[in-house]
């Protein structure tokens, strides 16, 4: 500490040699506690000592204290810790939102090591997040994820149907603007999937592949009968009657195409529903085309009635049958081309766009998508995943990953990626219907148990189909029994009328 500030203010230094005064005895006595010094100076002055102590001048030892470097390097040590304080409590959430949580993901089609490389590739750029990928039974699926998303132990993330949504509106959390906006979304995918995924503003999942019910054709039979692939409905009807050959007691040896039952007809309610959207039936609201609906009932059966049917319940499954050589035309998806490839792998077929009515190209679009549980705990690493998901590179990788099982990897979701699969025969087409897809409630292997929504909906369609056929039963009253079942169901799940 240096002395000459302290005990000799500026202007008070005593000359050389000069004993101290008292003032200077009373600053010695205050800030070296000399008593001995003091007591001689108390002494010499008396009362004085008293009497200095109490008007000690503010430029004395307190005035130094309060000007001197002493407190600006006391002020400079508080702010200090009040910074540190601060920062620290600033890092205690993000060390917290750092810590280790694993995810489970459950899907329903793909091997956890065609799944794997995409885990990988997130985990790397997001060391404290793990996903387990766990591959689901098809069977009671959906029954089984909604037990276990109630009882809160189901997963993070889940597969489900484009169809599901109004059963699982209370199981699914809406994706914020971090992991796609609406704009980014209705730009990437396609207008169906806006309409599918979107409630009350939100979207809810984000799809990995997407399919569209298409037409495959038996090529040699084909040729055979010098037939054209039809683009329309007309002459659909007109290739399938040239293409059908029956025994001379009337029976089917070779089908034209496979419409106008149900059991036996792969994909019925998905088939139905493309006439229904091509026929413009309002597919939430029956009864309000109604003369449509019926129309379209009408023309499906007309394939199975008749001395010119070219189809009956009496024939094999008609994904079987067109395995077999035995069904020209057949409308199936993407999946179909594997199992109809198993089933015969020497079998030469194409695929094409479905006919037409009077123009209007729409087809049905079913596809699968990812959610995250309303139930998750680890909600914001969720949608970090999800935001993932919503990547153009992940959907290339995805593809890229499940083509290396098979001829073609799942087709893409995304609208700016349909093009590079232009060069596959197999799988262009499926995709490239996707601009003009809709979807419906009637729809075919989605596995959502005997109480679910489509379930449900195909009983009663299964109910119109086959009372017109076997109960004589009027196409309008078919569809007005159709029309009041329908309505119950969605009036259950709260879809408007």
């Amino acid at each position: 500490m240096d002395g000459d500030v302290i005990f000799n203010p500026s202007g008070q230094n005593s000359p050389a040699g000069s004993p101290p005064s008292n003032q200077q005895n009373q600053q010695i006595q205050g800030v070296t506690g000399q008593v001995d010094q003091s007591a001689d100076a108390a002494q010499t002055t008396g009362t004085t000592v008293e009497v200095s102590l109490g008007k000690v001048p503010p430029d004395g030892i307190v005035g130094n204290i309060l000007g001197g470097s002493l407190l600006k390097k006391l002020l400079i040590g508080i702010g200090a810790i009040i910074l540190l304080t601060f920062i620290i409590i600033l890092l205690i959430p993000k060390n917290q939102s750092q810590k280790p949580v694993t995810l489970e993901w459950w899907g329903l089609w793909e091997d956890s090591s065609t799944i794997q490389p995409l885990i990988l590739r997130f985990e790397k750029s997001h060391p404290n997040i793990t996903i387990t990928y766990v591959k689901s039974d098809p069977s009671q699926y959906l029954d089984r994820l909604q037990a276990r998303i109630q009882n809160g132990n189901g997963p993070d993330i889940f597969t489900y149907h484009n169809t599901w949504l109004p059963m699982l509106s209370g199981d699914l959390s809406p994706l914020p603007s971090s992991v796609i906006t609406p704009d980014v979304f209705k730009q990437a995918y396609y207008p169906v999937m806006q309409q599918d995924l979107t409630q009350n503003g939100a979207l809810y999942g984000i799809p990995m592949e997407a399919d569209t019910l298409a037409l495959f054709v038996n090529s040699a039979l084909f040729q055979a009968a010098g037939v054209q692939v039809p683009n329309n409905w007309d002459q659909f009807v007109k290739a399938a009657k040239q293409l059908t050959v029956k025994t001379p007691d009337g029976k089917i040896k070779t089908a034209g195409a496979a419409l106008g039952t149900y059991s036996n007809v792969t994909h019925a309610p998905d088939i139905i529903s493309l006439l229904f959207l091509q026929q413009g039936v309002q597919m939430n609201n029956l009864t309000a085309s109604a003369q449509n609906e019926s129309d379209a009932l009408q023309f499906y059966t007309s394939f199975a009635l008749g001395q010119n049917n070219v189809w009956d319940g009496t024939l094999d499954n008609s994904q079987l049958a067109f395995s077999k050589g035995n069904l020209a035309m057949y409308f199936g998806f993407s999946w179909d081309v594997f199992a109809i490839q198993k089933l015969n792998p020497n079998l030469n077929f194409k695929i094409y766009p479905v006919p037409n009515l009077y123009g209007k190209k729409t087809t049905v679009a079913s596809y699968w998508v990812e959610g995250v549980s309303a139930k998750s705990p680890h909600q914001k690493e969720a949608m970090e995943f999800m935001q993932y998901l919503a990547q153009k590179s992940t959907a290339q990788l995805f593809y890229t990953e499940t083509a290396k099982t098979r001829a073609f990897g799942e087709p893409y979701a995304r609208r700016d990626l349909q093009s590079s699969l232009k060069d596959n025969p197999l799988v262009y087409p499926f995709v490239s219907q996707l601009n003009d897809a809709g979807s419906s409630f009637f729809a075919s292997d989605t596995h959502d148990g005997n109480t679910g929504l489509d379930s449900q909906m195909n009983s009663y369609l299964q109910t119109a189909v086959n009372s017109i056929l076997n109960d004589n039963s009027s196409v309008d009253s078919s569809v007005q029994a159709l029309n009041s079942g329908v309505s119950q169901v969605l009036q259950k799940y709260g879809q408007p009328q």
